[in-house]
């Protein structure tokens, strides 16, 4: 068991964060839980990179005076799994949205798809979706696109070590992308998709490491407010 004094202290936690949950629920479900446990009103909790609802796998949580390590542990790589679905394009690039759009696919054969993958190595422009938490004059994009309004967003430079196509099963293809800090998943398969002269949505994604951090270690028991307990 983990005492109130170690949390305060600092403690990370490693969760294999569920589909549908925002990664503000886990850390308000950790909170919650821990003050309910110790009778306490108030702790620090914070999260360090967050995930998408549609998105499962790892999240890094860190309590008490480790929440200084946040920016620390955001800023290592990151290790992704998921599925991209070649020939359509929806509004916020996953399945959060109905498609939108549909595109041709029959000149999209196996070797062109892993020669595209070659495109976005390296140090690359990427414009986050409309539809994320990034700010643009104050708002997050999300409520400006929800508002109707137009907007632009600015492109940002990221970086794509590795992006490994792992099964083709048209019209959908399975990947693992290791990539660093800021870098939008669902951008990525959308412009995977305008890179193949066609469009795409990501339908599927894990996020399953973070520096030395693995999903395989995580452990959702913290989920629960009798693991404070004793």
């Amino acid at each position: 068991m983990i005492s109130l004094e170690e949390l305060q202290h600092g403690k990370i936690l490693l969760i294999d964060k569920p589909l549908d949950w925002t990664s503000f629920d886990v850390v308000k479900k950790i909170r919650w839980n821990i003050c309910k446990a110790f009778g306490i009103k108030k702790i620090k909790v914070g999260h360090a990179g967050t995930l998408d609802p549609k998105a499962s796998g790892l999240l890094i949580v860190c309590t008490g005076k480790f929440t200084k390590r946040i920016d620390e542990i955001q800023g290592q790589s990151k290790v992704y799994t998921g599925t991209i679905k070649l020939g359509a394009t929806t509004p916020t690039f996953d399945t959060e949205s109905e498609e939108n759009r549909t595109f041709p696919t029959d000149h999209i054969t196996e070797e062109l798809i892993h020669l595209t993958t070659q495109k976005f190595l390296g140090e690359i422009e990427q414009h986050p979706p409309i539809h994320s938490a990034v700010k643009k004059d104050g708002k997050r994009l999300y409520q400006l696109a929800r508002a109707g309004k137009e907007v632009e967003t600015e492109a940002r430079k990221v970086r794509i070590d590795q992006f490994k196509i792992t099964k083709i099963d048209l019209p959908f293809v399975e990947f693992e992308v290791e990539c660093g800090k800021g870098t939008y998943i669902r951008s990525l398969a959308n412009d995977f998709g305008a890179a193949l002269d066609s469009g795409a949505y990501l339908t599927g994604l894990r996020r399953t490491k973070i520096g030395d951090y693995s999903v395989d270690d995580a452990d959702n028991s913290v989920l629960e407010k009798s693991f404070f307990e004793f």
